[in-house]
């Protein structure tokens, strides 16, 4: 008989990690069915679409409350598809606010749940490690300081590594790269990450839109490369547009990222992809007024950007909120362009994170951990 998999992941980094984890599944089970809440990448990777992540995916607290009505929809539906065909074991990927909801409700039926990638709860919110202990029967984690943090807790956990590691690519020279958007070679050239969801690159990207204009006047051959997320709406990228020698890409985060002088990005899983390919950036973002009050009782750690929390020092500047200005942005950018010294510093603080993210195989190592659990409930 073959396994059953149910499947949820409710954001673009969570798709990625989802369509390398099927992959790795279907390597080494052929005939494993995997299903549930995802996007175009786990889709692509032969995994059943029950719902689609961009329906529900936002930023921010209050933000969040615009889609409740279409969450509780997509929540139902998983349910109610566990129900209908109970899976061998339910595999959720980070979005705490959509599976905390979910996994209880499926462990209930008497499914194994297995939490891949889970919430930073050293950064915020520890009190949901007593969350994950109740309906959790493995934590794959992806960062070594995490397991230790589990397994107090007893909680069953495995290192897995980080699937970025894998998944972080360079197809092309920075030369082939930039000729092809008929961009010069030999001319300083900023990428600009403004997000993936329509909430946060509405707060983000009119800022990096002022920021480049302030970056050209003591630099003005300066160039961009804007990476865009397919999904979002074209208005959202009019002012980029009419920027000159600024170009939007699609579909090639990791050529973008290998190919420019300093990136400018918002916090998230980018900069993790950021540091892979060795390439300096500053982090920024920014949230609803309201959003952010909220956020700033609940945060426990000093900084938010991925790369300096796995670092355990402030690497990269961060910008955030009302310290996210274009003047700010601009003022980093020029000194990560001109400063050779202070590149060459965050470069080697970059080294330590990469060494720090595990071996190459994580989404392998977690597909084995999975189809172990998902094997002792088929054979029960």
């Amino acid at each position: 008989m073959s396994l059953r998999l149910l499947l949820s992941c409710a954001e673009a980094s969570g798709d990625l990690y989802a369509g390398a984890l099927t992959r790795a599944l279907r390597d080494r089970a052929p005939d494993v069915h995997v299903s549930g809440l995802g996007g175009p990448q786990f889709q692509s990777a032969g995994g059943h679409l029950l719902a689609d992540y961009r329906g529900i995916a936002v930023t921010g607290l209050t933000e969040a409350l615009s889609k409740v009505p279409e969450a509780l929809a997509v929540r139902r539906r998983l349910i109610e598809a566990a129900r209908a065909n109970k899976p061998d074991a339910l595999v959720v990927i980070d979005s705490p606010d959509f599976n905390f909801r979910l996994a209880p409700v499926v462990m209930r039926l008497g499914v194994p749940v297995v939490y891949y990638v889970s919430p930073q709860i050293w950064a915020w919110r520890p009190g949901r490690i007593k969350s994950i202990r109740r309906f959790a029967d493995l934590v794959l984690v992806i960062f070594p300081f995490e397991e230790e943090l589990y397994r107090t807790n007893g909680i069953p956990v495995e290192f897995v590594g980080h699937p970025l590691v894998d998944l972080t690519k360079t197809p092309v020279s920075r030369e082939m790269f930039l000729k092809a958007h008929k961009l010069d070679a030999s001319a300083p050239c900023v990428a600009l990450l403004p997000g993936s969801r329509t909430s946060e690159v509405s707060h983000i990207l009119p800022v990096l839109v002022r920021a480049a204009q302030a970056i050209r006047v003591p630099m003005p051959d300066t160039q961009f490369v804007v990476a865009r997320a397919s999904h979002l709406s074209d208005e959202l990228f009019a002012d980029v547009a009419r920027l000159p020698r600024t170009v939007i890409v699609e579909h090639d985060t990791d050529s973008v990222l290998a190919s420019v002088d300093v990136a400018v990005t918002a916090s998230g899983t980018a900069t993790v992809q950021t540091a892979l390919h060795d390439t300096p950036m500053v982090i920024v973002y920014r949230v609803s007024s309201m959003s952010y009050q909220v956020l700033r009782r609940l945060v426990r750690v000093d900084a938010i950007g991925m790369v300096n929390l796995i670092a355990g020092e402030k690497i990269a500047p961060e910008l955030v909120q009302d310290a996210f200005t274009p003047e700010a942005v601009a003022r980093e950018t020029i000194a990560l362009l001109t400063n050779h010294d202070r590149a060459a510093r965050m470069r080697d603080g970059l080294a330590r994170v990469r060494a720090r993210l595990g071996a190459p195989g994580a989404s392998g190592r977690a597909a084995d951990a999975i189809l172990r659990v998902a094997r002792r409930t088929s054979n029960a």
